[in-house]
């Protein structure tokens, strides 16, 4: 079956400002960036969803010359930095001010986490739960899908947990992030916990992933280190995932975050000038490794 896609992801690597992230995504022939961090010249820095008001409508002006477009909002609700016993109404009133510049953008997407897992032997779900469909129902008639993603937070300890949220939460749907299985535990499985595996996490969320994040990397057991490196070259299942989505012909996005750095270290560039080169290389290799499967 033919399959369409497209490209994007967290131009925020390749550097903070909104001119650089528009530059990079051009010189990869791409039109489309998961806007998360950005710099609005004359502006504080901020998420998408927290910049002034004066600064998102800069931006928005920018893309639109530019010819390019936000794809997906990479939020912060519900991510790494928020507490499932802290207050809601932090989330709540980003989760707001997304709703309302999400489609303004024509973003089709909005990426949401679960909270970080916290205490294992009381996981709050029913709280979990009852605020992930409280910022689903704020988007309900926005035309912004919320999709969760699979990152050291409830849903991401494994595929059990992430169906469980799905059943609790409907209308969710998922962003699938091959590269976090590699560092994060299998709560799954019996203790000590083994990291997961990437493709078995996936074939059995695969019926509600809507949208693809490629990462990858190699778990360094002795040393209890992740090395981030490029796509297909870690322990991500990348190139067997992404043979499985484009056998069934998926055309949606593939979105990047290298988590690399300056990973090319040429010497005769700056560190911030390694970084864009990284995100850059790292796009056109995924480019490169999808018309190897994909001719």
């Amino acid at each position: 079956m033919a399959s369409s896609i497209y490209y994007t992801g967290f131009a925020d690597e390749a550097g903070q400002e909104l001119e650089t992230q528009i530059k990079a995504t051009r010189e990869l022939g791409w039109n489309a960036i998961e806007m998360r961090n950005v710099k609005v010249c004359g502006f504080e820095s901020g998420n998408l969803h927290d910049i002034s008001d004066d600064a998102f409508e800069a931006l928005a002006e920018q893309l639109a010359t530019a010819g390019v477009r936000v794809n997906s909002l990479g939020s912060a609700i519900a991510n790494g930095a928020k507490s499932i016993l802290k207050p809601f109404d932090g989330c709540l009133e980003a989760t707001k001010r997304a709703a309302k510049r999400a489609p303004k953008l024509h973003a089709e997407f909005i990426r949401i986490m679960s909270y970080p897992i916290g205490d294992i032997a009381d996981l709050h779900e029913k709280e979990r739960f009852r605020r992930l469909r409280e910022i689903v129902a704020i988007f309900a008639d926005t035309g912004v899908t919320v999709v969760h993603e699979n990152c050291g937070n409830y849903g991401g300890m494994g595929w059990t947990y992430t169906l469980r949220l799905l059943e609790n939460v409907p209308g969710l749907k998922l962003v699938f992030d091959t590269g976090n299985p590699v560092n994060d535990t299998d709560y799954t499985k019996p203790e000590s916990h083994p990291k997961q595996s990437a493709w078995e996490f996936y074939r059995q969320v695969k019926d509600h992933v809507v949208y693809i994040h490629v990462k990858d990397g190699i778990w360094d057991a002795p040393t209890g280190k992740l090395k981030q490196c490029f796509p297909g070259e870690g322990q991500g299942d990348v190139e067997r995932i992404l043979r499985d989505l484009l056998a069934d012909g998926y055309s949606g996005g593939l979105s990047i975050e290298p988590h690399m750095g300056a990973a090319l270290n040429d010497p005769s560039l700056s560190q911030q000038e390694n970084c864009y080169a990284t995100y850059v290389e790292y796009g056109r290799r995924l480019m490169a490794l999808t018309a190897r499967i994909n001719p």
